[in-house]
Formats: C-alpha cells, sequence, structure tokens
C-alpha cells in the first residue's frame, strides 16, 4: 500500500496529487504491535480473511493477543466445519471469552458443538473462562462436565437442555470407593467417614463454574436447580424468564441446616430471579421459596412479576446486604413492611421501578404478626398527610427507612411514578 500527498499549486485553487518527490510508504514498515492494535478492530471473519493477504499477516492474524475475545454471534452460516477450522488454526492458549450462536432457531437446524470439538477446544484452550451460547441446542451432550473445565462463568441464552445436563458425576473408581467406606462404617463413626471424604482428594472432572447465567431458557426445570447444589464452586447463579422454577423447587435447594451440617447451595452469594416474559405469567411465583430463608445469602435481584411476592419473601434472608428491584411495579407500604426487618442490608436499588401510590396490602398468611404490620403500617403512613411526601416517593421512602435502615444505601436509576386518575 502506498501513501501520496496532494500539494497545491501556486496561484490557482487547483489540486495536484504528487508522488515523485515522496517515497512510498507500505504497511511492511510499520511495527508489528502497531499492526495488532490495528487487526483487533476488525471481526472474526475480517480476520480469517485478513490472514490471507500475505505470509506476515496469516502470522499476525494468528497472534494470541488478537483471539483473547471472540465473538461469533454475529457470524452468519456458522457450521461445524468452521469451527474446527477455527480451533486448529486460531484458538490457542489466550483464549479467555468466547460467543457462539447455535442453529436452535435457524432453517438448516442441527446442532455444531460435539464432544471432540469440546474436548479438542479444553486441551487447546487451557485458560478460557467465560461461554456464552446462544441458540444453542445442547440436548446431544448427556453432561456439562463435557464442557472446557477452566470455565468460571457459563451463560445461556435461549438454549435447550437435557434433563441431567447440570448433574455433577464422579468416577466409577472413586464412587465404589465412597460406597465401601459408606457401608463398612457403622452409625458411631458416621462423623469420621464425613472427614475422610473431605480430605479425599478433588476429581480432574469437578465443575468448578462460580457464575452460571440461565436466561430465556424454559427447559431449565426444579430437577437442573436442584442438580446445582452438588457444585462447589458456584456463588452466582441468575435466572431469568426459567417458567418451569416452582417455589418447591427454590425451597429444596436453598441452604439450610440438615442432619450433615449445611445442605443445598450453601455458598451461593447472589441469586437472581426475574420473570418479564409472559404477561400471564402470575399463578406460580418461584420467588415465594424464598421464604425457608436461605443461609449465607448476601445478594438478591428480583425483577419483573416475581418482586410483590417474592419481597415479602426476602424479609426472612438475614444474611442479606444487598437487594435490587428490577422492572417492577411497587408502593412505598411493600418495601417498608418487607425492607425493615433487613437489619444488615446495605445497599437498596431500584431499577426501573415504577411507585404505586400509598395503599394497604392484603395480609399474607404467615407473614408476621398483627402489632408487627400495625408498626409498618404506621412507619409508612408517619407524613402521609403531607403534600410533598405524595408527590415525591423517593423522598418519602428514604425518610421512612431512614430510621430502621440507617446505614442502607438507596439508589434510584430511571424509576418513575404512577399517579392515579383523579
Amino acid at each position: 500500500m502506498c501513501v501520496g500527498i496532494l500539494v497545491r499549486v501556486r496561484g490557482s485553487n487547483s489540486f495536484v496529487y504528487r508522488m515523485d518527490e515522496f517515497k512510498a510508504c507500505v504497511l511492511e514498515y510499520f511495527p508489528e504491535n502497531i499492526l495488532i492494535d490495528v487487526l483487533s478492530y476488525l471481526s472474526v471473519r475480517e480476520l480469517v480473511r485478513a490472514g490471507r493477504v500475505s505470509k506476515r499477516w496469516k502470522r499476525l492474524v494468528k497472534d494470541q493477543r488478537l483471539w483473547r475475545l471472540v465473538d461469533l454471534t454475529a457470524w452468519k452460516g456458522m457450521t461445524s466445519r468452521i469451527l474446527w477450522v477455527l480451533l486448529r488454526q486460531y484458538f490457542g492458549c489466550g483464549l479467555r471469552c468466547l460467543r457462539l450462536r447455535g442453529l436452535l432457531l435457524s432453517a438448516r437446524g442441527g446442532t455444531i458443538l460435539s464432544e471432540p470439538w469440546l474436548k479438542a477446544l479444553s486441551t487447546k484452550c487451557p485458560r478460557l473462562n467465560k461461554l456464552y451460547l446462544l441458540h444453542a441446542d445442547l440436548r446431544t451432550l448427556p453432561s456439562c462436565q463435557l464442557l472446557p473445565p477452566s470455565l468460571k462463568v457459563l451463560e445461556l441464552r435461549g438454549c435447550e437442555l437435557p434433563r441431567g445436563f447440570f448433574e455433577q458425576k464422579l468416577p466409577a473408581s472413586l464412587t465404589s470407593s465412597q460406597n465401601k467406606a459408606e457401608a463398612a462404617s457403622s452409625a458411631g463413626a458416621q462423623q469420621q467417614g464425613q472427614s475422610r471424604k473431605e480430605k479425599a482428594p478433588k476429581s480432574s472432572s469437578e465443575i468448578l463454574i462460580e457464575r452460571l447465567v440461565l436466561n430465556n431458557v424454559p427447559s431449565f426445570t426444579d430437577q437442573h436447580l436442584q442438580s446445582l447444589t452438588s457444585w462447589n464452586k458456584l456463588s452466582r447463579l441468575e435466572l431469568r424468564d426459567t417458567f418451569r422454577v416452582t417455589a418447591n423447587g427454590l425451597r429444596s435447594s436453598a441452604a439450610k441446616d440438615g442432619v450433615c451440617g449445611v445442605e443445598g447451595l450453601s455458598r451461593l452469594k447472589y441469586l437472581e430471579i426475574g420473570i418479564t416474559g409472559r404477561q400471564g405469567y402470575q399463578l406460580q411465583m418461584a420467588s415465594l421459596g424464598l421464604g425457608a430463608g436461605w443461609l449465607g445469602l448476601e445478594e438478591l435481584s428480583l425483577g419483573g412479576k416475581e418482586v410483590s411476592p417474592g419481597l415479602l419473601c426476602a424479609s426472612r434472608l438475614k444474611d442479606l446486604k444487598s437487594l435490587c428491584l428490577w422492572a417492577c411495579t411497587l408502593s412505598e407500604m411493600q418495601i417498608v413492611r418487607s425492607c425493615r426487618m433487613l437489619r444488615g442490608l446495605r445497599q437498596l436499588e431500584f431499577l426501573d421501578v415504577t411507585f404505586q401510590p400509598r395503599q394497604c396490602l392484603p395480609v399474607v398468611e404467615g407473614e408476621g404478626g398483627g402489632e408487627e404490620e400495625q408498626d409498618n403500617e404506621a412507619a409508612a403512613g408517619d407524613g402521609s398527610n403531607d403534600e410533598n411526601k405524595t408527590l415525591d416517593p423517593i423522598l418519602s421512602l428514604r425518610r421512612s427507612l431512614a430510621s430502621s435502615l440507617p446505614s442502607c444505601n438507596l439508589v434510584f436509576t430511571n424509576c418513575s411514578v404512577q399517579m392515579n386518575a383523579d
């Protein structure tokens, strides 16, 4: 590639393109670090095409600095053959994040993720931390243990899952040794057997995923949720538009004191539940399962139609430090009544929340006594005749929670007020 210059002719408004007085400037003279920075602005498909220019460009395109964050969701016509080519020629130890679109909603259909490709991906990309799958059909994979063991974040959106996809299966040698140990131990030596299990070496196939995001995955059920209790590293779980998760499923998976210590998702620190898709989904509210009192849960996010009943149950989460309410309609009475009992709450965030005028809530069976409800109503109704508080629910909410939660930080983002017709 040559670079010229425009020279203005004296006494005229015309310009002449002169190249004979200047040396040609070719891209070959640029340092490689600058060329790699320029190539980083290209998409994956454009990078593959750029590697056909010359031998030097082919070598530069294979630089692992260009393959740290790979987004293949915009590549139309993606096939398994293209994935094999990318894996063999371009993917390497520099890959950190991979975003891939499947063929679930495609006219061709079919699957592009196979067991041999996933095994090759695990071998060639040992530092892959995040995997994002969009519209992928995973029913051909028996278990998520086929995914790279280095994954820390797994995000599934609009995917199809088999029944036992999240089950963690231990090797046969380890399970047989555990069965023999359990059969040989007596009732008095159960504690010793438990300590031996804890000291046993970790399996190489153990799932180390710390964050699991499920967005619009209709096939995710209570059985899948129960399978997550065997994940020892899971600390963040986000469930959006997972319609088959019920209150019973959350109760059975919640961290609680059991016979052998804390059972369920005991290492879970962040939980998000949101139903925003179906307008008529108002019968079974999955967030009602929070009423069991999730031990160790520090951050909770509720959105959509789950907020109103789930907020009442969230008052039983004694370890909660951060609460986020998004895309919902609430009244000041509901917020004050539920949040006043969360003494350890440090941040309360409202995102795209519509505030209703003050109204009396129906009594929910099993939610506190009558004296406590009267105290909450009195606290929320202080200054109800004040016109400024009625017109400014944010200021009124701040004053209502100031006495009960003095250390809590209130954050309002893109909130609105629903006014009465009169």
